[in-house]
């Protein structure tokens, strides 16, 4: 990359966490910031920049807008800017890269809606100047029109600024695996995966279509400036294959390599699997902190096969970890690792009673504590933590379980009928028989009807007293919060209100806990699991200067989708096979969740299966380095706050 390229771009960034200067492994330049919030003020910042230097030079703004989870901070950002700041848009002019073929503008599901609630009904742009493709395009139209897409940017002097988000298949717009490098505005077959990763959003992958009109790569590397959003860590190994691997057509994001002005704007998630991050060491010289230490050394024992403690000075020289070697031996580096791996395995996970808890994860007083588990959803407890909130019940603890979200959105109507006609035939009344009727009538994508969605989140309720019952739990322990922000109906949520931080204070207030578990699992920034986190730690933010705080610690577990890193693990609680069973037994009271869940990513397998094998991978990697052998085991990692 040129310099003067460099120093253009970092005028965006200001404070970012992250190097400025590419590796020699990456081939696009990137910024990357703690978090995808502070990113995407800096990224509107350049657009409202860009903005108004056109206006000032009296000429036409032409940006190219994406849809999707990552660019709605931007437009967020934009929106404050013009109620706040006075930033006009009314020369600004924008083409937006896609839309699913076939597709009404009025469904809640079209880039049209998405774009129109995000961001036009709330700037002054005028809507002559604001061009979205169509999705109802007659099938012998789609030609003619996608050329007429082309020559409208075309006669805007081209894009002055594109703004790209990246599928999990490498796609930027809707141009999936295969799409050519001069290929310009056309219809599209969309991949599988990408189709799997809107399910959520349609209800189920029946319901997304499998064509949408996109601008060509052509298009978008015409563009004069372009910034590519990445968040989260299911982002990071396509983001690491697009950056450093070679240019393909069947990772379509790495035409970008060829750009002379584009950057990646990323979150410490989504970078997580580039060299300069993963294995520093292979980069330039490394300050060698203990967390770098214990990463590299695991690293090593993954790359040659070996326990910790086998590891030799000639494993370290051939695998650019020759530096660590200069203060210590390999000796005294294995036993220092192997020991601190050693002393995150407890089957006491809320402390060992009359022990010595120098070198244990949990403090052995007080023996009996107050728990308090947050599950986003009705069963984030039992897939994530099952093992664990046994142990913690067994062991004579006080566990209070307290379900965030009332998880309605994931009951299928299927489901919802059949318990609504169960009602109907033992008391038949009106109210049953209408929700009985909005089922059968209820058109694609129309938003569930409020007393259908109590319906579904008490099934959800009851499905969580029968596991937590199992469990061993009293009734009285168990707590239903039904947060605010969740309750839309739809996949996307409400942000943050004060109602949804005071019912986790009063609940956290109420209980006064030694030990809070919350869900860690933040691939997806925008995912109810990250704003279920949040709304946790604002809670325990204001209630700093309560006295019980000083002795609440924070667990953080992870969901269905990812685990810890060997090296992050603080706590890892091993499981018997009895265990094992009995955690499967009660993530099976979830039954609406079962046989076709709703929302299952891209893994086909039930929730039950993947948290199996999530267990049993991380009892398996410790055996590898050398510890005890497990039938599986829960990992968390402590929170300060």
């Amino acid at each position: 990359m040129k310099t003067t390229m460099v120093k253009k771009k970092r005028d965006i960034s200001h404070q970012p966490i992250g190097q400025f200067e590419e590796t020699r492994f990456e081939k696009i330049h990137n910024v990357i910031f703690s978090d995808s919030n502070e990113a995407s003020i800096r990224v509107a910042e350049e657009i409202a920049e860009l903005i108004r230097k056109k206006q000032n030079q009296n000429r036409t703004c032409v940006l190219g807008l994406a849809t999707g989870s990552s660019p709605i901070r931007v437009y967020e950002e934009l929106v404050r800017m013009h109620k706040e700041e006075g930033l006009s848009f009314q020369n600004v002019v924008t083409f937006n890269l896609d839309e699913y073929l076939p597709m009404e503008k009025s469904n809640i599901q079209s880039y049209h809606y998405f774009m129109h609630e995000h961001l036009f009904n709330h700037i002054d742009i005028d809507p002559e100047n604001v061009h979205i493709p169509d999705g109802t395009v007659p099938p012998e139209e789609t030609v003619a029109y996608c050329l007429d897409y082309e020559r409208k940017i075309k006669e805007y002097g081209g894009l002055d600024f594109q703004l790209l988000g990246i599928g999990r298949t490498g796609h930027i717009g809707f141009n999936e695996p295969g799409s050519h490098y001069n290929s310009g505005t056309r219809v599209i077959t969309l991949d599988h995966i990408t189709r799997v990763d809107a399910a959520p959003s349609f209800l189920g992958i029946a319901n997304v279509p499998r064509k949408a009109i996109t601008m060509g790569i052509s298009t978008v590397r015409k563009a004069k400036r372009i910034i590519l959003l990445g968040w989260g860590e299911n982002k990071a190994e396509i983001i690491k294959k697009t950056i450093e691997g070679e240019i393909s057509s069947q990772v379509p994001a790495t035409y970008l390599q060829n750009h002379s002005n584009c950057t990646f704007i990323l979150d410490t998630g989504a970078a997580s699997e580039l060299t300069k991050n993963k294995t520093p060491w292979l980069v330039d010289a490394c300050e060698w902190t203990e967390e770098l230490k214990a990463k590299a050394i695991i690293w090593l024992c993954e790359e040659t096969g070996k326990t910790v403690l086998s590891l030799t000075d000639k494993d370290y020289n051939d695998n650019g970890m020759a530096d660590l070697l200069s203060k210590e031996d390999s000796y005294d580096l294995n036993i220092q690792i192997f020991n601190k791996l050693q002393h995150t395995i407890t089957g006491w996970p809320g402390g060992k009673p009359n022990a010595d808890d120098t070198h244990r994860p949990e403090r052995a007083e007080p023996a009996k504590k107050r728990v308090i588990i947050f599950s986003p959803h009705p069963d984030d407890d039992v897939i994530s933590m099952g093992g664990t909130f046994d142990r913690l019940v067994e062991q004579g603890h006080e566990v209070h379980v307290v379900y965030q979200t009332s998880g309605n959105i994931a009951v299928s109507d299927t489901d919802a009928r059949k318990f609504a006609e169960i009602a109907m035939n033992l008391n038949p009344s009106e109210k049953v028989q209408k929700i009985i009727n909005s089922i059968n009538n209820k058109q694609d994508s129309q938003i569930d009807s409020p007393e259908l969605r109590r319906l579904k989140g008490d099934i959800r309720r009851s499905e969580s007293y029968a596991a937590t019952r199992y469990m061993g739990l009293k009734d009285a322990h168990v707590h239903f919060l039904d947060l605010p922000f969740y309750e839309t109906g739809t996949i996307k949520k409400n942000n943050l209100s004060e109602e949804d931080i005071a019912l986790m204070v009063d609940i956290i207030k109420q209980i006064k806990p030694h030990q809070i578990y919350a869900a860690g699992d933040l691939a997806d920034p925008h995912g109810t699991h990250k704003v279920c986190l949040d709304a946790v730690l604002e809670a325990l933010k204001r209630l700093k200067p309560e006295p019980f705080i000083k002795d609440c610690w924070l667990w953080l577990y992870r969901g269905a989708w990812h685990e810890w890193d060997i090296n992050e693990i603080e706590m890892c609680v091993p499981m018997s096979p009895g265990q094992v069973l009995k955690k499967r037994n009660a993530i099976f009271c979830h039954q609406s969740q079962k046989d076709g869940v709703m929302f299952q990513g891209d893994d086909s397998r039930e929730f039950w299966m993947r948290a199996e094998e999530r267990n049993r991978d991380t009892a398996n990697k410790y055996k590898a380095l050398g510890m005890s052998s497990y039938a599986a085991m829960e990992a968390f990692v402590r929170h300060q706050f």
